[in-house]
């Protein structure tokens, strides 16, 4: 389930009670009092066969006895009766119900907790569970408090969801203080029926809400929870806090990789996928909502600071270097500009300290100034009070100026009651307001971080070129292995799988003894490296298992007895399978990294990237993203780490082939989507120089997968699906109908130009001569679990595939009703290919499992209104006079 019926609790029409009591301090007593203390409109019934009357309002005796339906249930009983309670509620049709109760993993009698018979006699109504083992839900605007928490929400337009009961009372009470209103708050509790996603989807859509606040501490469902925030990230400013960043304790891992991608770096990636905002407090979650909530973005961390003082600006620099900010370089025009007004004593720089006497006059030229500074992304002003000039006359005078500025301008007036006015002014005004300039650069830097998650979003990578790799080679490879009972995949075996996928590898030969060391020697020629093999031995070069620059047969001879005997020495108990022999690669100036594949608990396989060597863990330098990746992913996961600085080149040292290893970290999310049995990676050390990058060790370890189970099941983002592409014929000739990649924006473009106006106005409703950036990666950067869409190509005129037509589906949540668009290029109308596109998209459909699928066209469209009756939609007339197609699909 999803949002199915999720607005029964958001806008109920009626509100029952079950364990209503009159004790003092007891939950069902608290919760009555909520109820009727929150101003709903509708009835309210108390139920408990206790009590004949609460609060001056009857009580029912049970279920049973209510005078109809309710839009919603309170139950605050013991555990053992929920179960029954939800079975009553069910069978007389309620749709929503929040069980405060705790206690449900209690077994029952016949095997089950109570918790599942509870989801068992609420699943055959569509009845929905909010709980249990929750605070509850109040939604200000309807009148509806629900909960048994301690003080009431403000009316507003942010939506705050928690896991912690204990949290979301400490927030109602820290808003409250501060005016801060919601539209709803939102207690999960256990969340054993609606979730994170759940409700990410639904308040995605929600008019009320403005921004979607956010407190987690685990996510159960990494699929659901991904496809919902992206598309709620998407919608609107999305925040959230995520408890719990550091990791319970260490654990010992088959791969380098294993042991470094911990939980927190994989929730940060997956959030960062999600273009959602990360703080790290309730304070800064709030702080983030009044930043996001101006319109303006930055463009990069570049920060103009604007002071009346020395140490304010300073203590801003410090907060914004410190944090992975830049001060901005001032233009000479700029400086110029700025010594030719202000007195002699200011501070020839950035930050542009003003001087404390400064006059309303000053204030505003310096602004002024500084708004046309090309190399600003953002402008901190930061005010402490003086005698000479009231701080709100200051405030008003730069209003005007703050209003229309092109780029953010954030706010710090220093002080208590003397700046109290000029706080109010500009926050009236949709300015950021903060306290202390730390706290001012600390909201500078939410911006860039969410700006550069929405780019993430939106950035179209470019077209991809890399060649198909060789699958039935790599799977044929690791089929044998599982054959023969080995999971630990050693050098050889891991670098052949590696090169069927185009991953550049040093020559590697497995080998048992010295002959055959000596021959493999011979064939890969001098100098060579010799590394033990053993399946008891996870890194070689603590045992001394390791011997480089090998060049003649006598060095080998020498160096694997005097290996064989340290390797004994130091691990007795290890079985030696024998020794790799491989190719020295000479490469002195290339730097060491680490690639490879952790599986995460929660979000399936991840990509991990940083420093390698044997020091990896030491040097502590790494990022993970979740597969799969494309060029502009991968860029930005080499950008997360300190070692992409020294890969950008410095000095002497030439620039590394940065699209040869983003080519590899594609390539290794790729094996991620083909190869379910990969359980662990780790490509360490990866060279990478001027002339690429080659892989000079590489271990994997191997997992079977049951016969019939979904490969894609662990990934939390899906893949590419290539298993869905056609080569038809056509009267157009021969085509390729396949759903549509980010790859292909470049394209999609030029499709978009070759539609006539008209053709345009059908399919967008409006007249638009060009793709907004935003659009073209909404149109073509898809979530292949909530929505599809194919485009028929072929080879253009220039041999690049052009796009002809393209027929989408977006699908709801409960993946009941899909609604579906299609266009065909102007010029190829009237030749079969919408009726193609729009079969395969039926199938498609049928194949999901979707009830009906439905679609909106213009009156006078009366081509596509000829496509839908052939296609066996039911054309019927909308209220604005537009024509929905109806199409029930059987199974």
């Amino acid at each position: 389930m999803s949002i199915r019926n999720l607005d029964h609790f958001f806008a109920p029409d009626s509100i029952a009670v079950i364990g209503a009591s009159a004790r003092t301090g007891s939950v069902g007593a608290t919760v009555l009092a909520n109820v009727l203390g929150a101003g709903f409109r509708g009835p309210i019934w108390p139920v408990n066969p206790k009590y004949r009357e609460l609060g001056g309002v009857p009580v029912l005796r049970d279920v049973a006895d209510l005078p109809r339906t309710p839009g919603l249930a309170v139950i605050c009983t013991p555990a053992a009766t929920v179960p029954g309670i939800v079975t009553a509620l069910g069978e007389r049709g309620c749709k929503a119900a929040v069980v405060l109760s705790a206690g449900l993993d209690a077994p029952m009698g016949d095997g089950r907790t109570l918790r599942q018979a509870m989801l068992q006699a609420a699943r055959p109504h569509l009845l929905r569970i909010l709980g249990p083992n929750c605070v509850g839900l109040l939604v200000p605007g309807q009148g509806v408090n629900a909960s048994f928490a301690p003080a009431a929400a403000l009316p507003g337009r942010l939506a705050f969801v928690a896991q912690s009961g204990a949290l979301v009372t400490a927030v109602l009470d820290w808003a409250r203080a501060r005016q801060i209103g919601f539209s709803c708050f939102v207690s999960l509790g256990d969340g054993s029926d609606v979730d994170f996603g759940d409700l990410l989807d639904y308040l995605a859509g929600d008019p009320g809400t403005d921004a979607i606040l956010l407190y987690a501490e685990s996510v159960r469902h990494a699929r659901k929870f991904m496809s919902a925030a992206r598309g709620a990230a998407r919608a609107k400013p999305t925040v959230i806090v995520k408890a719990g960043r550091v990791a319970e304790a260490a654990h010992a891992a088959f791969s380098h990789t294993g042991a470094l991608a911990g939980s927190d770096l994989v929730y940060d990636a997956a959030l960062r996928r999600a273009g959602m905002l990360r703080v790290y407090s309730t304070g800064e979650l709030f702080d983030a909502v009044a930043i996001l909530a101006q319109p303006r973005r930055p463009t990069g961390p570049r920060l103009a600071i604007l002071t009346n003082g020395g140490g304010p600006g300073v203590m801003a620099t410090d907060a914004l270097i410190t944090g992975g900010g830049a001060l901005a370089a001032l233009a000479p025009a700029t400086l110029a500009h700025l010594s030719g007004h202000l007195p002699g004593t200011w501070s020839h720089g950035n930050p542009v300290d003003i001087i404390g006497d400064a006059p309303v006059e000053r204030y505003d030229l310096a602004l002024r100034v500084l708004l046309d500074e090309p190399g600003a992304d953002a402008i901190l002003l930061i005010h402490a009070p003086t005698a000479i000039v009231p701080s709100a006359a200051i405030a008003r005078a730069l209003l005007p100026l703050l209003r229309t500025a092109t780029r953010p301008v954030l706010c710090c007036w220093l002080g208590g009651a003397s700046v109290a006015e000029a706080r109010s002014l500009c926050a009236g005004a949709g300015v950021p307001v903060f306290d202390t300039p730390e706290e001012a650069v600390r909201g500078f830097l939410q911006l860039v971080d969410y700006a550069r998650n929405q780019r993430m979003l939106m950035q179209v990578p470019p077209a991809c070129t890399l060649a198909p790799p060789d699958r039935a080679a790599a799977r044929a490879r690791i089929a044998a292995l599982l054959a023969a009972d080995t999971t630990a995949v050693g050098e050889a075996d891991a670098k052949a799988i590696l090169a069927a996928y185009g991953i550049p590898v040093v020559p590697t030969e497995t080998v048992r003894d010295l002959d055959g060391a000596l021959d493999a020697a011979r064939r890969i020629g001098y100098p060579v490296a010799l590394k033990i093999l053993s399946p008891d031995i996870v890194h070689k070069t603590d045992v001394g298992g390791v011997v480089l620059d090998l060049a003649a047969p006598a060095a080998l001879e020498q160096a694997l007895e005097a290996m064989v005997a340290r390797v004994r020495a130091a691990l007795p108990q290890a079985r030696l399978a024998g020794f790799t022999v491989q190719a020295m690669a000479r490469r002195p100036r290339a730097h060491e990294l680490i690639v490879g594949v952790s599986t995460d608990p929660v979000f399936g396989p991840v990509v991990l990237f940083g420093q390698g060597g044997v020091a990896v863990e030491v040097t502590a330098d790494q990022a993970v993203a979740l597969p799969p990746l494309d060029r502009v992913l991968a860029a930005d996961l080499v950008d997360r780490t300190r070692v992409a600085r020294l890969l950008a080149g410095f000095r002497d040292s030439p620039r590394a082939d940065l699209e040869a290893l983003y080519d590899v970290l594609v390539r290794v999310g790729q094996m991620v989507a083909d190869l379910p049995e990969l359980a662990e990676l780790d490509i360490n050390p990866l060279l990478a120089d001027a002339d690429g990058v080659v892989a000079l060790d590489a271990r994997m370890r191997l997992v079977a997968v049951p016969a019939g189970q979904d490969s894609l099941a662990r990934l939390a983002i899906l893949p590419y699906p290539d298993a869905l592409e056609r080569r038809v014929d056509s009267a157009l000739g021969p085509l390729l109908v396949r759903p549509i990649r980010p790859e292909d924006a470049p394209a999609h473009v030029a499709f978009f130009h070759a539609l006539s106006a008209r053709d345009v106005h059908f399919r967008m409703f409006g007249t638009m001569r060009e793709l907004s950036p935003s659009q073209l990666a909404r149109f073509t950067q898809i979530d292949y679990a909530r929505e599809m869409a194919f485009i028929a190509t072929r080879p253009g005129p220039a041999g690049t595939a052009e796009t002809l037509g393209v027929v989408r589906v977006a699908i709801d949540p409960d993946n009941t009703v899909g609604e579906f668009a299609i266009v065909v290029r102007s010029d190829l109308q009237g030749r079969g290919l919408g009726r193609l596109l729009m079969a395969c998209l039926l199938d498609y459909c049928r194949a999901r499992g979707l009830a009906r699928v439905v679609g909106v066209a213009l009156a006078d469209n009366v081509g596509m209104h000829r496509l839908a009756r052939a296609c066996g939609f039911q054309l019927l007339p909308a209220v604005d006079g537009s024509v929905e197609m109806v199409l029930a699909l059987t199974p």
